[in-house]
């Protein structure tokens, strides 16, 4: 396991999920991405606003960055910015979807972390000694996708943060920013793994969000024609046209808890089919 001390990272970000008020008057996600060493690592917390106004840093762009361990997180894949600010990140390179997205597939399916095709052996893995909260997931059937209705506004904690802001937003602070809004609905894949096991995840990726977002402009405030487009994405175009893996992340309370399945879908890894290779055997 890593020590506490300062280290020089470069990671492949591959993930960033919905944003959640904090009481530092700014909206926190939590990225993870895959090491040049091929493993996982959680980086946490990352102002939205850094990655949403200043373009530092996007998906599948390697970056590197000095983090240390978080003390206060047994998972083994958890990091912080040493520098909260994160004016040390030096953009390295991107990767492009050419070619079925080969260069993004041999970073996150040849050279990363193992993919796991068990839900048995996946939530093995996550328990004492690994404590493994990060994994590649690849099943061999999506037999839903759908949406809860959810609660439309910050609740408990995260409301206290935002009445928070609102005060520092009279002091003078960034009452220019609207906070990150709540989405009012709760998305899930159904799918089964390769034993047959049946396994029902939330998605809690930004882009899932971002989409719902965009289609309820577009639907001109419709929300049932918003979340058929998000439907239209994410199952007819997803698990009908791509060759669909998911990314999953362990919450830190239920990880803690040692839940019967900590794990939810933080991320979806979707690259184009490439009719003239098998599929199953492309990385095995």
């Amino acid at each position: 396991m890593a020590t506490t001390g300062k280290e020089r990272k470069r990671v492949l970000i591959t993930v960033k999920a919905y944003p959640l008020p904090s009481r530092s008057y700014d909206e926190l996600v939590c990225t993870a991405g895959i090491t040049e060493d091929g493993e996982w690592l959680r980086i946490y917390p990352v102002p939205f606003r850094f990655l949403d106004t200043s373009g530092k840093y996007k998906k599948y762009q390697w970056i590197e960055l000095d983090l240390k361990k978080r003390e206060q997180d047994f998972r083994p894949e958890s990091y912080s910015p040493v520098d909260t600010s994160l004016e040390d990140i030096e953009i390295v390179e991107s990767l492009d979807t050419h070619n079925h997205w080969m260069e993004r597939k041999v970073i996150v399916l040849e050279d990363g972390p193992k993919v796991y095709k068990s839900k048995k052996k996946l939530i093995e893995d996550s328990k004492d000694p690994d404590n493994i909260s990060l994994a590649t997931f690849k099943p061999t059937q999506f037999t839903n996708f759908y949406w809860e209705e959810d609660e439309r506004d910050w609740t408990g904690n995260f409301q206290n943060n935002i009445q928070q802001k609102d005060l520092f937003d009279e002091r003078g602070g960034r009452g220019d920013k609207d906070i990150v809004k709540k989405l009012p609905y709760k998305f899930y894949y159904e799918f089964l793994d390769g034993e047959g096991i049946s396994s029902k995840l939330m998605i809690e990726d930004w882009e899932i969000g971002a989409l719902y977002w965009k289609c309820l402009i577009r639907a001109d405030g419709n929300e049932k024609v918003a979340l058929q487009k998000v439907r239209e994405q994410y199952w007819d175009n997803f698990t009908q046209n791509k060759d669909l893996y998911l990314f999953l992340g362990t919450t830190l309370q239920w990880h803690m808890r040692r839940s019967r399945n900590p794990f939810v879908i933080i991320g979806v890894f979707y690259p184009t089919i490439d009719p003239n290779a098998n599929q199953q055997d492309l990385f095995n």
